[in-house]
C-alpha cells in the first residue's frame, strides 16, 4: 500500500539506545547501536549486544538480534487508513478518530454499551493493558474485554490461582533451575521459545541435574533429557495421575509437608486407588517402566522443579492438567525452598503482566475479581465512579467472536493483535470480522485482521514508546525509549486517552505519560494478589527489575521464592484435587487418523506479524510446514518437501512437508505464525476447557494428503 509520508529516521548514525526486546516473556535487556555508515554502502546496519540482567544474563537470541529490523521496516503503517469504497485509504486522524466514536456512539444507542468488543493483547505494556480495561469498563461501559493472552496462560493461570491462590508464572527464580536435583519440562520447548534460557539448563546438566521432558517430538530441549516421555498428544493429566502413582508406590511423599501446608489430600489418595499404571502406559503411549523411572527420580530428588507451557495448557483438560502436575509439586513438598518450585513458562512478552490489571473479561486491576463486591468498591474509588456503573464480567477472546459471528458485539476495537490468525476455528472468525458492522485495528502493520478493518490506527514500537512489562518471573522491569516515532504513529495508550476525551470521559484520562498512568495503577493494584504499589519508575531504574507483589516502597524487592511459609489461600494452605485421567479432546478415527498438533518455531513470534517484517528472521522460516514421522509419511504416499493438505472437523489449510523421525508416529505438527491458506488454526477444534476457556489446539484429529503438482 502506497504511504502519503516519510518515515523519519528512527536513530541516528553513532548513537545507541538501551531497551528491551519486544517478544518472548524472558524480556532480554539489550543496546541497539546505528553503526557510523560505509561509504558504497545504502542500507545503515545495527549492533545488538545483550545487557546484564538478572533474567537472561546479558543473553540475546536471534529474534532479540533482529528485533530492531520490524521497527526499520518499510511496512510500517505511518498514518491512519480508512475504508472506502471497500479499499484502506490513507487519511487523517481527525477522520479516522471521528469514524470511531461516531460508531461508539451510534452502537451504543441502538443496541446498547455491550455492543461494543475491545480485544487486546500479551505484549502491550502493563499501562496500555490496564488502560485498555479501564477504557472498557469507564470510557465505554461495555463488558466485553478480553485478549490474546487468553491462549497462552489461563489455564496454568486458573489452576495457580485454585492451588496456590495466586498465579505467578514461577514460584522460584530463574537461578534456582541448576539448583535442582530433577527438571521436569513438560510441554514447553525453551530451546526454541525462551532459548536465553538454555544456559540455566546446561548449567543444572553440569551439575548433575537429572532431566525429564514431556513432549511428543524430540526438540531441542528433549535432546538434553535424560529421560524423554514421548506421551500420545492430550494425554497429559492421565502422565500426571501415573507420576503420582509411582511417586506414592515409592514411598517418596513428604507426609509432614503434606499434613501441615495442605489440603484435599485425602481425597487425592483416595482418587489414587484407581489409577492403574498399565492402564496409564497404555493411554499415553509410553512404556510403564519409563514412568516409574521419572517418578522415581523426581520423587528421590532432594530439590525438583516443574515447567508447564502450551503443550500442557493449551487443551480442553488444560486447568486440570496444570493442577494434577502441581498436585505431584504438592505430594513431594518440592516448593517454597531454594532449587524448588513450580513455573509456567509464559510465552508472550508481557504475558504475566498483560493478565494482572483488568484485560481479562473477569478481571480487575491487581487481579481483583470483577464479580467480587468489595474489589468492585475499592476500584470505583480509585476510579471515581459509582460501583454498579462498573459492567460485569463479560467472556473469553474465542467466545467475543463467536459473539461477533452471532451479532450480539456489532462493534469491535483490537489493539495489538491478531484474532483472525490466532483464534481456533479460523474460518468462522474470520467470516465473523468480514461481516461485522464496524471493525478498528491499532497496529504497527497490516496484519491479516488489520486488512479487515474499517479504521487502521498506526501506534508506535517498542523502540519508540515507555512503559513496564512483567517477565515469566514476576519481575517488572522498564522499558524506556528515546526514538521519535515514524509518521503520524501514536503510543496506544493515548490513542485511548484520546477516544475517551471525545467520547466526554477525559476527566478519567488526563495522563500525559505511561509513568503517570503507572502511577494510578500502583494505587489501582494496592492490596489486591499483584500489588504493585511499592513498584515505582524510579525504582526500577534503580534495581533494574522488582518482583511482585511488592505492597511498600521502602519493602525490599523479596527473595522471588514464593510460598516460604504458607501460601495465599486464606488459611495458608495449598490444596489438592484429584483429576481423571481421559482420553484426548477428539480420538482419531477412520475419517481422520492423526493427531494434529501445533507449536512455534526459534524464528518467529505468535502470528508473525512483527518477525515476518524482518528480513533475517523471515529468511530463516519463509514458509509454514507439517513436520510428519517418516512411517506415517510412507502410509501417506508423501514425500518430503511435498505440498499437502491437512484437513480437519474444523477446516483445512495446505503447507509443505518435513518429514522427521523425530516425532511421534500418527501425529502431525504444524507451527503456528503463517495466515493465509497456511494457517494451522483453520483446522483447530473450537471446544473451550470449561474452567478457563482455553481452546484446545493441541490434539485435533486430522487426515493428510499429498496435493499433486496439476491441482497448485
Amino acid at each position: 500500500m502506497q504511504q502519503l509520508l516519510n518515515r523519519k529516521p528512527s536513530l541516528k548514525p553513532g548513537t545507541q539506545v538501551d531497551t528491551q526486546c519486544p517478544f518472548c516473556s524472558v524480556q532480554c535487556k539489550i543496546r541497539l547501536t546505528r553503526n557510523e555508515p560505509v561509504p558504497g554502502e545504502r542500507r545503515p546496519s545495527y549492533t545488538v549486544e545483550g545487557i546484564p540482567n538478572k533474567a537472561s544474563e546479558g543473553r540475546v537470541c536471534v529474534k532479540g538480534m533482529n528485533a530492531h529490523q520490524h521497527v526499520m521496516s518499510g511496512e510500517r503503517i505511518l498514518q491512519p487508513l480508512v475504508k472506502i469504497n471497500g479499499k484502506l485509504t490513507p487519511s487523517t486522524w481527525e477522520e479516522a478518530l471521528t469514524r470511531i466514536v461516531d460508531n461508539f456512539v451510534s452502537v451504543t444507542e441502538r443496541h446498547g454499551a455491550d455492543a461494543i468488543g475491545l480485544y487486546g493483547g500479551g505484549s502491550l505494556t502493563n499501562e496500555t493493558a490496564y488502560l485498555l480495561g479501564k477504557f472498557a469498563r469507564i470510557g465505554l461501559g461495555t463488558r466485553y474485554i478480553d485478549y490474546n493472552g487468553r491462549f497462552c496462560m489461563s489455564a496454568a493461570a486458573s489452576a495457580g490461582v485454585k492451588t496456590f491462590g495466586i498465579d505467578r508464572g514461577l514460584t522460584c527464580r530463574l537461578e534456582d533451575i541448576p539448583k535442582a536435583k530433577c527438571l521436569i519440562l513438560a510441554g514447553t520447548n525453551i530451546a526454541e521459545c525462551q532459548p536465553t534460557l538454555m544456559p540455566y539448563l546446561t548449567r543444572a546438566k553440569e551439575n548433575g541435574t537429572f532431566i525429564i521432558v514431556i513432549d511428543p517430538r524430540v526438540t531441542g530441549t528433549a535432546e538434553l533429557a535424560d529421560i524423554h516421555l514421548q506421551l500420545r498428544p492430550g494425554t497429559d493429566a492421565a502422565l500426571a495421575n501415573g507420576l503420582l502413582k509411582a511417586v506414592q508406590l515409592g514411598g517418596w511423599m513428604d507426609e509432614a509437608f503434606i499434613k501441615e501446608r495442605t489440603n484435599g489430600f485425602a481425597e487425592l489418595e483416595k482418587h489414587l486407588e484407581s489409577v492403574s499404571l498399565p492402564e496409564i502406559a497404555e493411554l499415553t503411549g509410553l512404556d510403564q517402566a519409563l514412568i516409574e523411572k521419572a517418578a522415581e527420580q523426581y520423587g528421590r530428588a532432594e530439590t525438583g522443579i516443574i515447567f508447564t507451557a502450551r503443550g500442557v495448557e493449551q487443551q480442553t483438560d488444560g486447568h486440570v492438567a496444570v493442577r494434577n502436575f502441581l498436585n505431584l509439586v504438592l505430594a513431594t513438598g518440592k516448593i517454597g525452598k531454594p532449587g524448588c518450585g513450580y513455573g509456567a513458562v509464559t510465552g508472550q512478552g508481557n504475558g504475566q503482566g498483560g493478565r494482572e490489571h483488568g484485560q481479562k473479561a473477569d478481571q480487575l486491576p491487581g487481579y481483583r475479581l470483577i464479580e467480587n463486591e468489595e474489589d468492585r468498591r475499592y476500584m470505583a474509588g480509585v476510579w471515581g465512579v459509582e460501583p454498579d456503573s462498573i459492567p460485569r464480567k463479560g467472556v473469553s477472546a474465542y467466545e467475543m467472536m463467536e459473539l461477533v459471528h452471532q451479532g450480539t458485539i456489532r462493534s469491535l476495537f483490537v489493539m495489538g493483535s491478531n484474532p483472525v490468525m490466532s483464534n481456533p476455528n479460523a474460518d468462522l472468525v474470520e467470516e465473523a470480522l468480514e461481516n461485522v458492522e464496524f471493525l478498528a485495528v491499532a497496529d504497527m502493520f497490516l496484519s491479516e485482521t488489520a486488512r479487515m478493518a474499517d479504521v487502521v490506527l498506526p501506534v508506535t514500537a517498542y523502540l519508540e514508546n515507555d512503559g513496564t512489562l512483567t517477565n515469566l518471573e514476576g519481575r517488572v522491569l522498564l522499558r524506556e525509549s528515546k526514538i521519535e516515532a515514524p509518521g503520524e504513529a501514536r503510543h496506544d495508550w493515548a490513542i485511548l486517552c484520546e477516544l475517551a476525551s471525545r467520547l466526554g470521559k477525559s476527566a478519567y484520562f488526563d495522563f500525559e505519560s505511561a509513568e503517570q498512568i503507572f502511577e494510578e495503577l500502583r494505587v489501582a493494584s494496592k492490596g489486591g494478589v499483584a500489588d504493585y504499589y511499592g513498584i515505582t519508575y524510579d525504582r526500577l531504574r534503580r534495581e533494574g527489575g522488582v518482583y511482585w507483589p511488592c505492597p511498600s516502597v521502602d519493602e525490599s524487592p523479596g527473595s522471588g521464592i514464593l510460598f516460604e511459609k504458607r501460601f495465599a489461600h486464606p488459611d495458608g494452605k495449598a490444596i489438592f484435587f484429584p483429576v481423571p485421567s481421559r482420553q484426548p479432546q477428539e480420538v482419531p478415527d477412520e475419517e481422520f487418523p492423526l493427531t494434529l498438533t501445533n507449536g512455534r518455531v526459534l524464528s518467529h513470534y505468535l502470528t508473525g506479524v512483527q518477525t515476518r517484517r524482518s528480513a533475517t528472521l523471515a529468511a530463516r522460516s519463509v514458509d509454514n510446514f507439517v513436520e510428519i514421522h517418516p512411517k506415517t509419511a510412507k502410509a501417506h504416499r508423501i514425500e518430503d518437501g511435498d505440498m499437502v493438505e491437512i484437513r480437519s472437523r474444523h477446516g483445512a489449510f495446505s503447507v509443505r512437508c518435513k518429514v522427521s523421525a523425530g516425532i511421534r508416529e500418527n501425529t502431525l505438527f504444524v507451527p503456528m505464525h503463517w495466515g493465509g491458506a497456511q494457517n494451522v488454526n483453520k483446522a483447530t477444534t473450537p471446544e473451550l476447557d470449561p474452567n478457563c476457556k482455553m481452546p484446545g489446539f493441541k490434539t485435533a484429529a486430522a487426515s493428510i494428503r499429498p496435493l499433486k503438482a496439476s491441482m497448485l
